[in-house]
């Protein structure tokens, strides 16, 4: 069983080397890269020709949700992968993955390996990554700290993912024609993806703990001033109804201990004010549109 594995990235050579090398080394199976190359890179563009790694790219920045599209095109695999070009991914984390998908008797899944971040969860969020601190940035990473304690870090399976690196059949990714493109240059397009699987019947969502991949903190989204945010919530918003944190908390149940499949959402007393709002904003934008 292999993957396809996805990676857009835009003028981030040095954590991409790092994060495509990762997956040579330590992967357990010998899976299909695809790197898609947002804007003009000769860097980047020679060292995937140099190590023979497939790639699509576009002289100017397409985004994310339509960069890992157009690679998704040359997959070859039934299993599509999903990552940052920022992830460091730990030994065997395709086994685990690998492993979870043998037990599920279907293809109706989203799966995510566990993030292990520098950075630790805000007050009163759920913990939904693990906080171990092996370098902010690959100037300062201790891959040895992390390949020697990411197995002991005390974590659980989690509903909800942590979406990338995610895992979904190839069929299932056609199905719902992959990343939604009024979401680039990606804020909000994992949501976004969650909620077109969740309306297709999709109730696994699950973030396995045993497969583990160290994230510096989307170097190229986040941190790059040249690249335009996107008003994520109101897209969301006005395309499902409901906000994105209102999906995430009373859909996907996100950070709770993964026990079971999700069942089907029906407001509850908890949630009935918070949906109340959404419906209100919802029509509110919907007025102004107008």
């Amino acid at each position: 069983m292999q993957f396809s594995i996805i990676v857009p990235t835009f003028k981030n050579y040095k954590y991409l080397k790092t994060s495509i090398n990762s997956i040579k080394k330590n992967s357990s199976y010998n899976h299909q890269i695809i790197i898609h190359i947002n804007g003009k890179d000769e860097e980047t563009e020679n060292f995937c020709k140099t190590h023979n790694i497939q790639y699509t790219s576009t002289e100017k920045n397409m985004g994310l949700c339509s960069g890992v599209n157009i690679a998704s095109k040359k997959s070859i695999n039934e299993l599509i992968v999903y990552a940052h070009d920022d992830m460091y991914f730990c030994p065997k984390w395709d086994h685990f993955l690998i492993s979870e998908i043998k037990s599920i008797s279907h293809k109706n899944f989203y799966l995510s390996s566990t993030q292990i971040s520098p950075t630790k969860a805000l007050p009163g969020s759920k913990m939904n990554h693990i906080y171990f601190d092996c370098g902010r940035s690959l100037e300062n990473f201790d891959e040895q700290k992390l390949v020697d304690n990411f197995e002991n870090l005390k974590f659980s399976d989690l509903q909800g993912s942590h979406w990338a690196p995610h895992v979904i059949s190839k069929n299932l990714w056609n199905k719902i024609g992959g990343f939604s493109e009024e979401f680039n240059p990606g804020f909000g397009s994992d949501p976004d993806l969650n909620m077109k699987l969740w309306i297709n019947g999709v109730r696994i969502f699950k973030c396995v703990n045993k497969s583990r991949v160290y994230h510096f903190g989307s170097q190229t989204t986040r941190k790059n001033k040249n690249v335009v945010r996107n008003n994520a919530n109101k897209t969301f918003l006005l395309k499902w109804g409901i906000s994105i944190e209102f999906f995430v908390k009373y859909y996907l149940k996100r950070g709770d201990i993964f026990n079971e499949p999700l069942k089907d959402f029906k407001i509850s007393f908890s949630s009935f004010f918070p949906f109340l709002i959404c419906k209100i904003k919802y029509f509110f934008l919907n007025f102004i549109k107008r």
